[in-house]
């Protein structure tokens, strides 16, 4: 059978192309010789499992330690440990009877109490086994209530006491939360206030992560697709890949599944950066699994408490829990941080996240965009905002005001309305972080480039400041012109003095200043 680049599930040898996990593995592998207990966070489909199943293959073909993988999927979102506490001990025996058939599972019967089952079941499992035990626990984060205070507890008590009686060597808690995260409802901390900790599990020893693939990572896994088939991609395909998903692993997957097995089946075609950036809009159109998981977080409302300010340039309200919230969302796979500076992790999420929010606005426009397009192909931006002010007065200030995200409604309104116009014949590429000031939008459209940054206006400032961060803009990007639309959001000026369209002249750069 040829192998398939994988989106769904643990990579199979032989069966997906895949990179030698080993590679992703050495601060996990030095923490497992080091006999510590420690999280594996990373987000959504980014080969914990396909790391977990290599690692026990790999220590169980050793003489060194056993090892074995446990999914704890079944047990999740249970809070009673009445139920859930049985099922991860049944887990636990098809995980033994798969990975280490040798060994006889542990009697379950003598231990009925859910309070200290899962602690007596593996101080007996490590007195069968021949070697330390190294235990790989899957989807733990999913846990919750009592039955999540109850599993972790049992683990820190036999951690604890291991010295005098057998417990795992090295123990791996792996999901896409830090354990901080495990219990986060103020009842919950309540339950494990008495550590004296925030964490319900003190004696992790770190929370280490998968970094992403590198360039040269990604260029490795595309290759192996080229020397089966012979169809390359061109450095230019590679770049484009790379940059778009910043080596998140389903991300280069799914770009490449897209191309090969849908896009450009032809294996005497070479793979280009045009046939990238079509295997991106279909990714998000048609909202493959992975997006749409990404989509449903945005509601959760620690994830909103970050994204919601980064989207119209602010910083992220003071809160109690707001460095739980950052990393909760890094946990996901949402953000990572560059320089020292919160940002969304690739270039893909960074347009999913306003496409997703304003799709259903954007999908009650009822603007023609051949309207738009000059007779040369050009786009004909300033008629492009003035139809754009119109729209706002008559109709989309208040639908901005239905947008769960509430105060960035005006952005998310504009890019609803552009995205409409500018989808099929030219892509938007959105630039927004925390603190940052403002949003900038860059149209990409018949080969020109148009540069918008977006304000907010509340009180009776100059735009002064506005003009001066898009003047930095256009020298980013090495244009000499560019827009400037400012929502003026107070009440008491009229819509007469709000909705103004002037053209100003700084620093030798043209620009128009689109008032809302």
């Amino acid at each position: 059978m040829m192998p398939s680049f994988n989106t769904a599930g643990p990579c199979v040898p032989g069966e997906h192309y895949m990179l030698p996990p080993e590679e992703r593995l050495g601060r996990v592998m030095r923490l497992i010789e080091e006999h510590k207990y420690f999280v594996l966070y990373a987000g959504h489909q980014t080969g914990k499992t396909t790391c977990a199943q290599w690692l026990v293959d790999h220590y169980n073909k050793g003489d060194r330690y056993t090892c074995a993988w446990v999914d704890l999927e079944e047990a999740r979102e249970e809070p009673e440990e009445t139920v859930a506490l049985p099922t991860i001990l049944a887990n636990l025996d098809r995980a033994l009877r798969r990975d280490l058939p040798g060994v006889t599972p542990p009697d379950r019967g003598w231990d009925q109490n859910p309070a200290t089952a899962l602690r007596s079941y593996l101080q007996d499992l490590c007195a069968r086994v021949p070697r330390p035990l190294v235990l790989f626990l899957d989807e733990a984060d999913g846990l919750v209530g009592h039955a999540m205070v109850s599993f972790l507890t049992q683990l820190r008590s036999g951690y604890l006491d291991r010295a005098r009686t057998p417990f795992p060597h090295s123990l791996v808690l792996a999901g896409r939360k830090q354990v901080r995260d495990y219990a986060f409802s103020l009842s919950e901390r309540r339950v494990v206030s008495w550590l004296g900790t925030s964490s319900p599990f003190n004696i992790t020893a770190e929370a280490t992560t998968l970094h992403s693939f590198t360039s040269a990572q990604v260029a490795m896994l595309l290759l192996q697709h080229t020397q089966v088939t012979g169809q390359r991609f061109l450095p230019e395909a590679v770049e484009a890949i790379f940059y778009l998903s910043q080596g998140h692993p389903w991300l280069v997957n799914a770009l490449a599944d897209q191309i090969v097995n849908r896009d450009v089946e032809d294996r005497s075609a070479a793979i280009t950066a045009a046939h990238v950036e079509a295997a991106k809009e279909a990714i998000i159109l048609d909202r493959r699994t992975h997006i749409d998981s990404l989509i449903a977080r945005l509601h959760e409302p620690r994830v909103q408490h970050i994204i919601e300010p980064m989207l119209i340039g602010q910083r992220a309200p003071s809160a109690g829990t707001l460095n739980d919230d950052f990393a909760y969302v890094l946990g996901l796979g949402l953000l990572s941080l560059h320089n020292r500076e919160y940002v969304i992790a690739n270039p893909i999420y960074k347009e999913v996240i306003p496409r997703a929010l304003s799709f259903d606005q954007q999908a009650q426009l009822h603007q023609k965009p051949a309207r738009y397009v000059r007779l040369d192909g050009r786009l004909d931006l300033p008629r492009l905002m003035k139809d754009w002010q119109k729209f706002w007065r008559q109709d989309g200030q208040l639908a901005a005001e239905g947008f769960a995200y509430r105060e960035a409604g005006p952005h998310l309104m504009l890019m609803a309305f552009l995205q409409r116009i500018i989808n099929g014949g030219g892509r938007i590429e959105r630039e927004y972080a925390l603190g940052r000031g403002a949003l900038d939008l860059m149209i990409f459209f018949a080969g020109e480039r148009h540069a918008i940054e977006v304000k907010l206006r509340r009180d009776t400032q100059t735009g002064t400041e506005a003009l001066e961060q898009l003047l930095g803009y256009l020298d980013e990007a090495g244009l000499a012109q560019g827009w400037l639309v400012i929502f003026d959001l107070r009440k008491e000026v009229p819509w007469s003095e709000k909705l103004t369209m002037e053209e100003v002249e700084a620093e030798g750069k043209r620009i128009w200043v689109v008032g809302c």
